[in-house]
């Protein structure tokens, strides 16, 4: 991959994207324009990517004297983040006069995607030429990625900012993962419910919804629009994905229901508590000294992924429901006992107090034919092949 820099006060931005692109597997080469070179040494990038960094068109290491050709035809993708006004403008009017703007203007076409971060003030940003330079860069094959919100080096606040590094990545990711599940519209339930007991007491679990929210992720990867009901999780919300935050399991039912219908697949992944009391004392219940333990009384929840999976759209099979058993032994056992309890086509298990709060995780798929084992893994990359795994089946 090249990873361009154009100039702009972004370009510390850029350091922490190259070291992660490394670490995600990249090989990285740095091409810098003279106006990078005044925000951001090359010694740095080269140190982090573990290449020399080209600058110059001139540049005399290649033998014919044609970086712009040879690395061009090297890269999987060309990726300039920042991307200023300027550089912006040069490529809509295939101006090429420096490397960088060079290899744009020279990079086969269908093989190497032209992938640009943008980075400026917000006024700069929201000038019609600037917005125009976007919208025909866009018609012309340019994958222009979205600008942050916030604090500039201006001193003032709005729209223009580079997106940080680890926003960039993972757009990078979707860019280049197989979009299975476009066109379609992805709901996911993650982490656990809390039921009150008291303002200050509830019945709670374990779960993390770390699981849930790769599968979020991963999904969107995959090109869904993606729907997250999540319980009371501290995770950040998966990159372009609508997240609907919910407390206990009646939330969590109205919101899964509030959607529902308009989705494609519903994964139910939450930890819901299956119990909750039966009232929640409007104070805190205090010890009175006496030995004596509140008498509580507990009612059942609704079963959510029942619920859906026996609604009509899910009996006809417009809507692929998908189930998760958080066991403690005998998973394959239980688990497909659950799935033919909840009546849905895919059932995933796992092992719970092996699993809540870790990054890790192996998973039993369940369906009609049998049991399909996913070894042990990051949860990331889990979500991944089980989001291929539905993608495959629906």
């Amino acid at each position: 991959m090249v990873l361009g820099l154009s100039g702009g006060i972004a370009c510390y931005k850029t350091a922490e994207l190259c070291r992660a692109l490394v670490k995600a597997g990249a090989s990285v080469q740095v091409v810098m324009t003279e106006a990078a070179e005044h925000f951001m040494t090359a010694v740095t990038l080269q140190a982090l990517s573990g290449r020399p960094v080209y600058t110059s068109q001139w540049d005399a290491r290649e033998a014919n004297n044609m970086a712009h050709i040879n690395l061009s035809r090297e890269a999987d993708a060309l990726v300039v983040a920042p991307a200023s006004a300027d550089f912006m403008a040069k490529l809509l009017h295939g101006r090429a006069d420096d490397l960088l703007s060079l290899m744009c203007l020279a990079r086969p076409l269908d093989s190497v995607p032209l992938i640009v971060a943008p980075a400026m003030n917000r006024e700069m940003w929201a000038n019609p030429a600037t917005q125009r330079n976007v919208a025909q860069l866009k018609a012309d094959g340019v994958h222009v990625l979205d600008v942050g919100q916030g604090d500039q080096a201006c001193g003032e606040t709005g729209d223009g900012r580079m997106l940080e590094a680890d926003e960039i990545l993972e757009d990078l990711q979707a860019f280049f993962t197989p979009p299975v599940l476009r066109g379609r519209h992805v709901l996911v339930t993650a982490g656990p419910t809390y039921e009150a007991i008291d303002p200050v007491r509830g019945i709670t679990n374990l779960s993390s919804g770390k699981m849930g929210f790769a599968i979020a992720r991963a999904a969107r990867m995959a090109g869904a629009q993606v729907s997250l009901v999540a319980g009371p999780v501290s995770l950040p919300t998966p990159r372009g994905v609508q997240r609907v935050a919910v407390r206990s399991a009646q939330e969590m039912l109205q919101a899964v229901q509030a959607q529902v219908d308009s989705v494609d697949v519903f994964i139910a992944c939450a930890a819901v508590a299956d119990w909750r009391p039966a009232a929640s004392a409007d104070q805190k219940i205090k010890k009175d000294g006496t030995g004596q333990t509140p008498q509580l009384h507990f009612v059942e929840n609704p079963d959510i992924l029942a619920t859906v999976a026996q609604s009509p759209r899910a009996q006809s099979g417009a809507l692929y429901c998908v189930g998760f058993a958080a066991e403690s032994h005998d998973l394959l056992a239980h688990a497909t006992a659950k799935r033919a309890r909840k009546q849905v086509p895919l059932l995933v298990g796992n092992i719970g107090p092996s699993t809540f709060g870790q990054d890790d995780n192996a998973l039993l798929l369940v369906d009609a034919q049998g049991a399909t084992e996913l070894p042990r893994a990051s949860k990331l990359d889990l979500a991944d092949d089980l989001i291929a795994e539905i993608a495959r089946r629906r």
